[in-house]
């Protein structure tokens, strides 16, 4: 077992949130028990994974997705409030990390992506940011558009949207930023990358690629981002000895 705050340090201690800005807190957002023995990690802390946590009877829930987002109503009300209700009434911590665990170099969203589709990891996209969201990397092996979106619907079990009209025959480079990072296309298009993967696409995405000559992939913003909070709780069950249940609730955005 481990104190909640002890908990928290030792997940402030890998994944370094006073480095990033962000857009909402890291850390632990809602406080529950003291001592923490079962864990429950997903991708969002839905009502639907808060309540698999109450029938689990964890101790604490670890997540991407969390609340208090900035710009959010501040009135805990309808969905928040019953969120909030059955945390506080089933005394669930809740922990969520943003920005600093799509960044992180082993556990992170989009190095567990990388892992996932063979991408060799280079470096950041921006180069002047060392803590860069999206990256850059090169295929363990060229393969053309189609074979590429067959792989990614393989591994992630959903199929992309592809946009490769005017992409090369043959993908070697791929920048990737998991989730909503589909406005890193036009930084990736510039440095002359062969593709794009992020989990979502918006309407000029589609003409940024074609204009610029690459391929696209939006692959699901759940999708994309299940393995990062996996791998995370897959750390903690070994480091720190606490028994840890991944639970995908499925979503197809």
């Amino acid at each position: 077992m481990i104190s909640h705050r002890k908990l928290e340090t030792v997940l402030n201690h890998l994944l370094e949130p006073h480095a990033i800005k962000d857009y909402c807190p890291n850390g632990l957002q809602v406080e529950g028990r003291e001592r923490i023995r079962k864990v429950v990690t997903g991708v969002t802390a839905s009502q639907a994974l808060i309540d698999a946590a109450v029938a689990l009877d964890a101790d604490a829930i670890l997540v991407h997705h969390g609340y208090f987002w900035s710009g959010e109503p501040a009135q805990i009300t309808g969905m928040k409030q019953r969120r909030l209700k059955t945390l506080l009434t089933h005394d669930i911590n809740l922990f969520a990390y943003h920005l600093p665990l799509d960044v992180h170099p082993e556990v992170g969203n989009n190095a567990q992506l990388a892992k996932l589709l063979d991408i060799k990891v280079r470096r950041g996209l921006e180069p002047w940011n060392s803590k860069s969201v999206a990256m850059v990397g090169k295929l363990e092996e060229p393969m053309s558009g189609r074979d590429f979106a067959n792989l990614i619907a393989e591994r992630l079990g959903r199929e992309p949207l592809h946009c490769g009209d005017t992409g090369p025959e043959l993908i070697r480079s791929v920048a990737w930023c998991t989730g909503g990072g589909q406005s890193y296309i036009n930084l990736a298009a510039e440095q002359g990358i062969d593709a794009f993967i992020s989990g979502e696409a918006s309407e000029q995405t589609i003409h940024t690629a074609r204009e610029m000559g690459m391929h696209f992939y939006a692959a699901g913003h759940h999708a994309t981002e299940r393995y990062g909070v996996k791998a995370l709780g897959e750390w903690l069950a070994t480091v720190q000895g606490l028994d840890v249940t991944f639970i995908d609730i499925d979503n197809p955005v």
